[in-house]
């Protein structure tokens, strides 16, 4: 593990290496203690560097064995050799020269799950973002490109399957029941794109023909006995591998393309050229196993890693400050395969839960990043929602400015501009600029200023003059380090909606450029003058969430419920809905905090009945309609003094006046959703499932028995719906006779199996209140969890930390004091880990003094803590700040 040197990199001191290694050539002798790896590069001087210039190559922990320069060793004194870094003070003349290093590393003891270790019994490597200088001395950055050829020497015995990057070579059989494979990749890539796997699986083989006819070997390689589970992962890879040829006429480049699913992972997949690694989370699934949602993203994860061949693979990154361009496009591209495979509608209020989620808390606390971050400590720290997620819309963006079709034509520039190349946000915007002509200098912000804008919205009508004015401020608020903000280029979709619900259209707009239905926000204050509108519109701003954007607009109730019942962007609908009962949580929790009455509008629950009862509406929309907003949501718009047992309170209580309202309705419904044929993960089923189960809670709660979760459960035929009722009785009956003897029936099915035990643990960890702490605690001693599978960790503390706000924000701060111990605890062995368990205190400063002093001393006590990581320290130093 490295130690925390304190160290800043900074995008404005990027230089292009002095060095380049055009050709690499590795040699692995496996062992599981003493593996030994040759590393044979090709060195090039770059033109225009001194032949006095050093060569310096990176190291993380590294054992030198021999070292030798166009094969003859090096004598002690011209080189310095540390775990850390390998210095040639006085490198060959010639601009190129061949280096040969051998080092020596132990795959058992690496807990750090970076460079090459064991999992299962399997060699694995991961090498995102700094992992490869953990295997051999290297410029371990992105923008030095290398051809890849590898030889893998191992015990047939132990490791019948050898894989690395590119394309088969060479194979056979050694001495003493030794045997070798070699691969080449003739793809130049960087060092962190290089993988190996080695070990005993089994493979699930099937074949994809190209769009130029070109038949590429498919492969995905899972532990024994589970080759079914895989079925539908290799759909999901060949429908992507469709997708992307027909979207962005992207075609794939190799003979063959491996899929390795492993069970200790830090993250969910890597997309290594060929070689793809994956969290077997992520690759594992049949009904009886894994639910709906596991399904869908098994599917989308399957697509995005796949995509990365061309966003991130055939183009990469010139350097980490320009991660967004490899992961924020490619999570844009797998948000549109999932909306063409699945509803868009419905993928649109999914990705806009998600975005609100987890990045609108990273923009309003002190681990707040432009898309592009300016400087970094711990890379490692910054693979976050907001370069995912913000990434994402920033690109939707560009197409919504654009228009579909000069973005498609931009992507296509962009393709034959870079390909082969290590690009930066500047080469990404540019391609755009080329196409359609625009100048997106002011656009290009969204990439170099941190925070969420805000809009202010007024608007006034008149009837005698039939306009409409809307008044619009936008302010983005400060972050760290960026204090004074300049104004965005933001594209806001809206519409004018009339009494009958339909579209109406104005004879004129002024104030601002509108084109196709979006206003094109430029300046700080817009005021926009609608003309031809005798009667006043409701107005629906933000239509598909155009923009990652808040809004504050006073706008009256009827419009607000008008909307809800009837826009036309079922975006903006959903939107209209779930504000309303954000509107109604925010004032019970004020009340319920106050110690006074709360009271919830009926009217509320009558939309919610009309939105369950609507032909025109698909059940999967439903079920998002009818989903409470969750209470880290709430506290998000409360924003500070928060109170998460008030929230709580107020949740239950909206549910329970929904659920008392419409439950003759919500029975039928659920009654009428029941399954009648066979399971199949396919939207529209698993759609059905999403809004019987949303129905459960609301009828469990209207009888106020457990009666039917617990018949439900017993007979449920798939996981969706048994996970489902375990966790309306965990959560709505714990610790009643049926909610104990659900756990305990799901823990004798499945105790054998870690990843549906992940959802035992997940559905115990998100029961709210006081006893959470001790229950998580008990938890930890259940033979089945371990500190040391990440898996593990994220589906007990992660959740826990995450979606269990009463739980983890005690009073006391017992559960601050839970997670502290495990983050130390963890550190040593897997910083990565430790860290991102620590980002769950990235809000404390918006809660009551009380819970806030305590996180506080949390977190100072965790600072104070000797031998931090660097990843740790990191997270910690920058959320006090």
């Amino acid at each position: 593990m490295r130690t925390d040197t304190g160290q800043v990199f900074r995008l404005e001191d990027y230089r292009p290496s002095d060095w380049l290694i055009p050709r690499t050539s590795l040699t692995f002798r496996l062992d599981p203690d003493r593996t030994r790896v040759v590393a044979e590069l090709t060195i090039e001087r770059r033109a225009g560097v001194a032949v006095s210039t050093p060569l310096v190559l990176d190291g993380d922990g590294i054992a030198l064995l021999a070292i030798s320069v166009d094969g003859v060793p090096l004598e002690p004194g011209s080189y310095e050799a540390t775990p850390q870094q390998l210095t040639i003070a006085a490198p060959p003349r010639a601009r190129s020269f061949r280096l040969t290093i051998e080092t020596e590393t132990a795959p058992s003891a690496n807990t750090a799950l970076m460079g090459i270790y064991r999992s299962g019994g399997n060699y694995c490597t991961q090498c995102e973002a700094e992992g490869f200088r953990r295997i051999t001395y290297f410029l371990d950055r992105p923008d030095v490109l290398s051809v890849y050829k590898v030889r893998i020497e191992a015990r047939r015995a132990e490791a019948p399957l050898l894989l690395a990057n590119g394309n088969p070579g060479p194979a056979g059989e050694l001495a003493d029941g030794w045997h070798f494979a070699e691969w080449f990749d003739p793809h130049p890539k960087p060092s962190y794109l290089f993988a190996l796997v080695a070990g005993d699986l089994a493979e699930v083989a099937d074949e994809f023909v190209t769009m130029s006819g070109r038949k590429v070997r498919l492969g995905i390689f899972v532990e024994h006995g589970k080759q079914d589970r895989a079925a539908y992962a290799m759909e999901a890879l060949k429908r992507s591998m469709r997708w992307d040829e027909e979207t962005f006429g992207r075609e794939y480049d190799l003979d063959v393309f491996n899929i390795v699913a492993v069970s200790d992972f830090n993250m969910g997949a890597m997309e290594n050229k060929g070689l793809n690694i994956f969290n077997d989370k992520y690759v594992l699934a049949d009904r009886e196993t894994a639910t709906d949602a596991d399904f869908a993203n098994i599917e989308a994860i399957i697509a995005h890693e796949y995509f990365h061949n061309w966003t991130g693979n055939r183009i990469t990154c010139r350097d980490w400050f320009q991660l967004c361009l490899k992961e924020g496009l490619t999570v844009f591209r797998d948000h549109e395969f999932s909306a063409d495979e699945r509803s868009r509608a419905v993928e649109r209020i999914a990705d806009v839960r998600t975005l609100r989620a987890h990045q609108f808390p990273e923009d309003q606390g002190p681990l707040a990043h432009p898309v592009r971050p300016r400087r970094y400590r711990e890379i490692n720290n910054f693979y976050t929602a907001t370069v995912y997620e913000k990434g994402s819309e920033v690109v939707g963006m560009i197409r919504t400015i654009l228009g579909a079709e000069d973005f498609r034509r931009g992507m296509d520039l962009y393709f034959e501009r870079h390909d082969g190349e290590a690009a930066t946000i500047e080469d990404f915007v540019k391609v755009f600029e080329d196409v359609s002509g625009r100048d997106l200098s002011q656009f290009s912000l969204w990439y170099h200023q941190a925070g969420t804008p805000n809009l202010m919205v007024s608007a006034a009508h008149d009837a005698n003059a039939a306009t409409l004015t809307l008044e619009i401020e936008q302010s983005v608020p400060p972050t760290p380090g960026e204090s004074r903000k300049k104004a965005m280029h933001i594209p806001l979709a809206f519409g004018l909606v009339g009494a009958d619900g339909n579209d109406i259209a104005c004879s004129s707009v002024s104030g601002a450029t509108v084109e196709n239905g979006v206003i094109h926000l430029r300046k700080r204050r817009h005021v926009i003058r609608f003309e031809g509108l005798p009667e006043r519109p409701a107005i629906s701003l933000n239509r598909g969430f155009s923009a990652p954007v808040t809004i504050a607009f006073d706008q009256p109730l009827q419009e607000r419920m008008l909307l809800a019942r009837n826009d036309g962007d079922l975006f903006s609908r959903w939107q209209a809905l779930t504000g309303l009962m954000s509107g109604a949580l925010i004032e019970a929790a004020g009340a319920i905090r106050g110690r006074k009455a709360a009271k919830i509008a009926p009217e509320l629950s009558q939309i919610c009945l009309e939105t369950v009862r609507s032909q025109a509406l698909e059940p999967a929309y439903k079920a998002l309609a009818l989903t409470l907003p969750a209470e880290a949501d709430i506290a998000r718009e409360i924003g500070s003094n928060i109170d998460p047992d008030a929230i709580l309170s107020a949740r239950n209580l909206l549910a329970g006046v929904i659920a008392t309202a419409n439950a003759d309705s919500f029975v039928s419904t659920y009654e009428s959703l029941a399954d009648t044929g066979g399971y199949s993960p396919d939207a529209a089923s698993a759609g059905r499932r999403a809004l019987r189960n949303v129905m459960l809670d609301y009828v469990t709660l209207a009888t106020a028995s457990p009666d039917i979760a617990a018949r439900q459960y017993r007979g449920a035929g798939n996981m969706t719906d048994r996970a489902a009722a375990l966790s309306v009785l965990t959560m709505r009956h714990p610790g009643s006779a049926e909610a104990t003897e659900a756990l305990a029936d799901f823990e004798a099915r499945f105790g054998n199996d870690p990843l549906v035990m992940d959802k035992w643990f997940q559905i115990q960890a998100i029961a709210p209140g006081d006893g959470a702490v001790d229950r998580v605690r008990a938890l930890m001693t259940h033979p089945g969890f371990s500190l040391g599978n990440p898996n593990r960790v994220r589906s007990l503390i992660g959740t826990y930390t995450t979606a269990n706000q009463t739980g983890f924000h005690r009073i006391d701060g017992a559960g601050y004091e839970l997670l502290a111990e495990i983050a130390l605890s963890v550190d040593p062995k897997n910083p990565q880990l430790s860290a991102r368990l620590a980002t769950a205190f990235r809000s404390w400063r918006s809660l009551e003094e009380a819970r806030r002093e305590r996180a506080r001393a949390t977190l100072s006590r965790i600072k104070a803590a000797p031998a931090l990581s660097a990843d740790l320290r990191d997270i910690v130093e920058r959320t006090l700040a």
